[in-house]
């Protein structure tokens, strides 16, 4: 069937299960099994040892696939509530994916990568941007007037 788990393979997958146990329970050898459904007789028992112990609802589908998140929904909470406080609480410029991991680790003890915090940014429903340069309401005249009078002075 190939290695793409999207849901419609899925759920193949599940149909084909669903199939094996039909024909286990009628009795059918789990060679003759694996034939019928193009796998593996191992799958086929296992998928019968599964029967026994759960009935179809151990053939289900997974839900999700993959590793499972380090931070759980309540921890995401927390994390969400922490950074609508703002950057300045938790003494940093603005928030950057490196800043939002060192949080992340100081107050769960999990260490991400850069990746993994912009994957659970992006998990909360929030995204990261930079700004685009300086404010819209600066003044030229002034900006230049300030770096050539206060400027120099605060190097």
């Amino acid at each position: 069937m190939g290695t793409k788990r999207d849901l419609g393979t899925l759920k193949k997958l599940e149909q084909r299960r669903r199939l094996a146990a039909e024909l286990l329970r009628r009795g059918v050898r789990p060679a003759e099994v694996a034939r019928w459904v193009e796998s593996s007789r191992q799958s086929v028992m296992r998928w019968g040892r599964l029967l026994e112990q759960d009935g179809l609802r151990g053939l289900r589908r997974t839900t999700r696939f993959g590793r499972p998140p380090l931070l759980a929904d309540r921890q995401l909470e927390r994390l969400a509530k922490r950074l609508k406080a703002g950057p300045l609480a938790a003494t940093t410029k603005g928030w950057t994916l490196p800043r939002i991991g060192k949080l992340i680790e100081r107050e769960f003890g999990v260490r991400l990568a850069t990746s993994s915090v912009w994957r659970t940014m992006k998990r909360m429903g929030w995204s990261v941007h930079r700004p685009a340069g300086g404010g819209r309401q600066q003044d030229p005249a002034t900006v230049m007037q300030w770096a050539h009078t206060r400027g120099p002075s605060t190097k």
